[in-house]
């Protein structure tokens, strides 16, 4: 079973293992290390049977396909990375178009008000031109 466990893009790769066709006379602990550490156990390639080439191959071909999962790993972990940048830069971009069409709105209003008090500061001109000539012509007539 494949997890999907993040691996982190900035740890190196290592991969040890060695194709000599010559048999080592000295068995070492262990001539196969942990050849892939930030690998899930049950992922790690096996170390293969020294007497036998088509082991070996077989062992190297899974540290290839082992590399090339880490790397996809990696890049799914970068991708998912880009996306929550994108999602931000998004949901920032949307914040500032509901801001705009809020502005737009707010200017329409006061606008309008602008437009209404005007209106009622020319009655009240002329109410009070009105209300001076009716002054003038009581007292011309006192």
């Amino acid at each position: 079973m494949i997890t999907t466990a993040r691996v982190p893009a900035d740890k190196p790769i290592r991969i040890a293992f060695s194709l000599n066709d010559s048999p080592d006379d000295t068995p070492s602990e262990n001539p196969f290390p942990l050849a892939f550490p930030d690998l899930e156990q049950q992922l790690q390639p096996m170390p293969p049977c020294h007497d036998s080439k088509e082991s070996m191959q077989v062992f190297k071909q899974h540290c290839q396909i082992a590399e090339e999962y880490y790397e996809v790993k990696k890049e799914m972990a970068l991708l998912e990375e880009r996306k929550k940048e994108l999602i931000a830069r998004l949901d920032q971009a949307e914040e500032e178009s509901m801001d705009a069409t809020q502005l737009a709105k707010e200017y329409s209003d006061l606008t309008e008000e602008n437009r209404t008090l005007k209106l009622a500061q020319k009655q009240c001109v002329e109410q009070l031109e009105k209300l001076r000539i009716q002054y003038q012509k009581r007292q011309g007539s006192s």
